[in-house]
């Protein structure tokens, strides 16, 4: 009767908690925009979960498949370690102009559409570059005459015909300007002038310090590229290669006399609300969200989004949420800041448009970014008029607690109400939930208990087959529950990460590689770590490491157990028996 009922309470458990155990699934594209001949790399990331690849069968309808990939990790997380897969597919467009990729089937889910945009202008080879040349590098600004403090794309990109098996990309920076690394590198192919390249992308941001000449160094690549079937497929030997950009000159331009202050030099500024209120009462907070899209500068150049003072209103702002981008070779912002507005007294409250004063770089001219004004008519507080808050944090807790985006709710509820009704409620019924899983838990818990006191040795087994330890030595650490991701990481990781994962698989996590050899308690286990150092640090077999550890850790680490600790000299405090 009991082993039913253990079952019965089991299975609700599962039930109660599978919701969370879900696997998280997101998919983005390395560019959202790019030039007929090029490839676009789709990134489906799925956390918390190990199977099988992205169903992209609906991709042929507007792309070519070049080529797949899959990058699978055990990083540490809130419930312990938690599996991280990237899967990524080079696409090539069968067409120019704006185009969606489909939701892909991956993990139980689809995956959300990605836009593209496609220039159907064909990228051209620099004129620099040497016809005959296999590798060569290029480097440009998006703007080779910019202001003074104007943000500036520096694009660096090397193109090679044959695969490069290693080397490296040094960008020097230039005298009189700061020049900061923008993002990870980019790498895709492209197509120009009948000759298919691979290029390597990047990115940098460019600020002159002073007007004048600036000279920009030259780029330079050192490398090896691998000319045969059996380098390209080994990834060693190879011929050295060395390409150098041609140096440019940047004419940067003073500021000039009739430009607005603060100093903001801009390709574009658009303003807009993304919420406003509709309602405002006494002592109850509202919320206001104005977004700023700029072209040609990123966080650091831009000023702060602050609303103007509002008689009768108090206003807290919200930290500023940035989401920075690197499009067209110069860099873009959207910046987006929510403010709760907190009426004091009722009548008419105005509030004036928020103005933006910038220069624009590419009519030369003065602009102005305006939003219009907004007005309310403040009424009553529901549940009575109460006075505004003065503490900005207790201010914040209310408005958040009050009221959502204003799009989502026309009428906002006051805080008074949201406490005495619905949220009452909701808060009533969390709580009931709540109850119920924890009573769930201790059921389980305590037939569980009774289960194991009446049949101790049919409590062990199952443990065995989940990857314990055996007789002698310790149970493995909690990852290797997760034995599918284990496998995974050992098939297609690299031998640092693999190193790191088995170090932090110790309980306490092993300092470094002799420490983990030395806590291992499998011999088999200890000689496919030494395998694996000797891969990682060279003269070692790659392949006859990796199935080493395959075979040695199919069923997780198996760890010595702890010295006990030497008798005590002294008696007992308690003898036995007394």
């Amino acid at each position: 009767m009991s082993r039913y009922l253990l079952k019965f309470a089991l299975c609700l458990l599962l039930a109660g908690f599978s919701a969370g155990a879900a696997a998280q699934v997101r998919a983005w594209l390395d560019r959202n925009s790019i030039r007929a001949g090029e490839t676009a790399t789709l990134n489906v990331e799925v956390t918390g979960r190990v199977g099988g690849a992205p169903d992209y069968a609906p991709l042929s309808a507007n792309f070519e498949l070049v080529g797949t990939s899959v990058d699978t990790r055990i990083e540490p997380g809130a419930q312990g370690m938690v599996a991280r897969s990237r899967y990524s597919a080079v696409l090539r467009p069968l067409r120019s102009g704006r185009m969606s990729v489909p939701p892909l089937q991956v993990a139980g889910q689809r995956t959300a559409p990605v836009d593209l945009y496609v220039e159907p202008t064909p990228a051209a080879v620099p004129d620099e570059a040497v016809a005959t040349s296999d590798v060569f590098i290029d480097a440009a600004p998006d703007d080779s005459s910019p202001y003074v403090q104007q943000a500036v794309g520096w694009v660096v990109r090397l193109y090679a015909a044959t695969p490069v098996l290693g080397g490296k990309i040094d960008q020097p920076v230039p005298d009189g300007a700061s020049l900061t690394k923008v993002g990870d590198d980019l790498q895709y192919e492209r197509t120009a002038n009948g000759q298919r390249y691979t290029v390597v992308e990047r990115r940098f941001l460019l600020v002159p310090e002073r007007s004048g000449p600036l000279t920009m160094p030259a780029a330079v690549f050192e490398g090896r590229v691998g000319t045969t079937l059996i380098e390209q497929l080994t990834g060693s030997g190879g011929d050295a290669r060395r390409a150098v950009s041609r140096a440019r000159t940047l004419q940067v331009r003073p500021v000039p006399a009739d430009a607005p202050q603060p100093w903001l030099p801009l390709r574009s500024l658009t303003l807009s609300y993304r919420s406003t209120p509709q309602q405002l009462r006494v002592g109850n907070s509202a919320s206001l969200t104005i977004e700023a899209s700029v072209d040609g500068a990123g966080l650091a150049q831009m000023p702060e989004l602050q609303l103007p003072p509002i008689d009768g209103v108090q206003v807290f702002a919200d930290p500023v949420q940035a989401d920075e981008t690197f499009v067209g070779g110069r860099p873009r912002v959207k910046l987006s800041r929510k403010f709760s507005l907190v009426p004091s007294r009722e009548g008419e409250v105005r509030l004036d448009g928020l103005r933006l004063d910038w220069w624009d770089v590419n009519a030369r001219a003065a602009r102005s970014a305006t939003l219009p004004p907004l007005s309310w008519t403040v009424g009553q507080g529901i549940g009575g008029t109460q006075a505004a808050p003065t503490n900005p944090a207790v201010a914040a807790a209310r408005g958040a607690g009050a009221q959502g985006e204003a799009g989502a709710n026309p009428a906002p509820a006051s805080i008074d109400a949201a406490a005495s009704g619905g949220g009452a409620g909701a808060v009533h019924k969390g709580w009931a939930i709540a109850a119920v899983l924890f009573a769930l838990l201790w059921l389980g818990t305590l037939v569980w208990a009774l289960q194991l006191r009446a049949q101790p040795r049919l409590a062990a087994a199952p443990a065995l087959k989940a990857g314990a330890a055996p007789a002698g030595a310790a149970a493995p650490a909690s990852l290797a529950l997760n034995l599918p991701a284990l496998r995974e990481l050992i098939d297609r990781g690299d031998f640092d990460h693999i190193a790191s994962v088995l170090r932090g698989l110790a309980r306490p996590p092993a300092a470094d590689d002799d420490e983990l050899v030395e806590r291992l308690a499998d011999p088999a286990q200890r000689d496919a770590v030494q395998a694996l150092r000797r891969a990682r640090w060279g003269g070692g077999d790659g392949v006859d490491a990796r199935n080493r550890l395959r075979a040695a850790f199919a069923q997780g680490p198996h760890w010595r157990q702890g010295a006990a600790p030497p008798p005590s000299p002294l008696p007992p405090l308690y003898p036995p028996g007394k």
